[in-house]
């Protein structure tokens, strides 16, 4: 498994990722902001409109950082904090152009990661007592790969591979190309320090999986009692082989499945399904320059 982003997110990344944003929102300017005048500053607060774990500080700082760098964030929370509903979680000051202009690009990031960062926590806590470690998967927002992972990490959870180049997972068409799962993880075996992960749809594959030389099998939609019945044979075949539950996995059945004793569960709607934290910017108050 590649190490977990953390608060490793590159600034260049964070910088790029608003630029492009901030770019398809605004374009050759900001055509009903301008309507307000020039010397007027404003004095604004985010609020959360629902219970949710605060992430995306980074992005929003930066939206308002490219637009005008006189305006200044106050966060009242930081990124992991839970907040409940109506809960005030920044204040922002300064020129209310570009305050106007970046409000929406700016909630966008925010409401997207406090969404990724909130689903993250609550398979975490739906897992808690076991030894269940909860991954997230590559089923990503395309150009968002980055901080979605890093909402993953402040939810509690932890990151699978970043990408393709750092970390094997040999599926059923990779199997396929190779000739066999031996063949495949014979030739991963050429690249060193990453994860070598087996995908497996049945009992029996796994048996020829768990001599193959990998590092982890992932039982692909396996029911509990096929996991059950997994975990058993590993234990007894090879148990320093790690084991990875993925599919048709949700809150509803999660704590069971980690029950089972599988070492990690990987969850793609973290990513994949997201349904936007429910964020709201308030003008509080508007002045003159000087007044």
């Amino acid at each position: 498994m590649a190490d977990d982003l953390g608060n490793q997110v590159p600034k260049q990344y964070v910088e790029e990722s608003v630029r492009t944003a901030l770019a398809e929102d605004v374009g050759a300017g900001d055509l009903t902001a301008d309507l307000v005048p020039e010397d007027r500053q404003a004095h604004a607060v985010v609020i959360a409109r629902q219970a949710a774990v605060v992430c995306g500080q980074a992005w929003f700082d930066e939206v308002f950082r490219q637009l005008d760098e006189s305006i200044t964030v106050d966060w009242r929370k930081n990124d992991g904090d839970s907040i409940s509903a109506n809960e005030i979680i920044c204040e922002v000051h300064g020129p209310a152009r570009a305050v106007l202009t970046g409000e929406r690009t700016a909630l966008n990031f925010l409401q997207l990661l406090a969404s990724t960062a909130t689903m993250a926590k609550a398979f975490v806590d739906a897992v808690a007592g076991t030894d269940a470690v909860i991954l997230d998967t590559r089923k990503t927002l395309p150009g968002l790969r980055l901080a979605q992972k890093y909402a993953v990490t402040v939810g509690g959870a932890r990151n699978h591979r970043i990408g393709l180049y750092d970390g094997i997972l040999i599926k059923e068409n990779h199997i396929a190309a190779a000739g066999s799962i031996g063949a495949a993880v014979s030739a991963a075996g050429k690249q060193a320090n990453v994860l070598v992960e087996v995908e497996v749809e049945t009992l029996e594959q796994m048996k020829a999986a768990l001599t193959s030389g990998a590092i982890r099998l992932l039982l692909d939609n396996f029911s509990v009692s096929q996991l059950l019945e997994a975990v058993t044979l590993r234990d007894k075949l090879a148990p320093d082989i790690e084991l990875e539950a993925s599919g048709g996995i949700h809150l509803g059945n999660i704590a069971e499945i980690a029950n089972t004793g599988v070492n990690y569960i990987s969850i793609g709607s973290l990513t994949k399904d997201v349904q936007a934290t429910d964020l709201s910017m308030q003008i509080r108050s508007v002045e003159k320059n000087g007044a």
